[in-house]
């Protein structure tokens, strides 16, 4: 349990420290920091090294395929609400209306890949 634990804190540790990071430097006026540090694949660099050590190097190739695809399905017409809206609506809406497309598009992703029993999945 302990180790599980040790390994849940690192993830928290590590998400916080980025997620700081990034608002520290938009909010200082350094917009290509700020953007370089949020294409960091921070959640999935940590969760691979993990999901590797325990599953091996097969689980994250299909783990990654599985985000890669999900990514181009729900991720980017998220983005592209956002950037769209964000202008017109303000932030707080364009976020809500990005988030409920992201939903419904990943939600049709998962039961694509259920249905399918792509990526491995049982």
């Amino acid at each position: 349990m302990w180790p599980q634990l040790k390994n849940y804190l690192v993830y928290f540790i590590t998400g916080g420290f980025f997620t700081v990071l990034i608002v520290a430097l938009e909010e200082n006026g350094s917009r290509l920091l700020s953007g370089f540090a949020t294409l960091i694949p921070v959640f999935t660099l940590v969760a691979y090294i993990f999901i590797g050590e325990s599953r091996g190097g097969g689980a994250v190739g299909q783990h990654a395929w599985f985000v890669l695809i999900g990514t181009i399905v729900s991720w980017i017409p998220y983005m592209l609400v956002v950037a769209y809206l964000a202008p017109k609506w303000g932030p707080r809406y364009a976020i809500v209306a990005g988030l409920l497309a992201f939903f419904v598009l990943a939600a049709i992703y998962l039961a694509i890949v259920s249905h399918y029993r792509l990526f491995g999945e049982t």
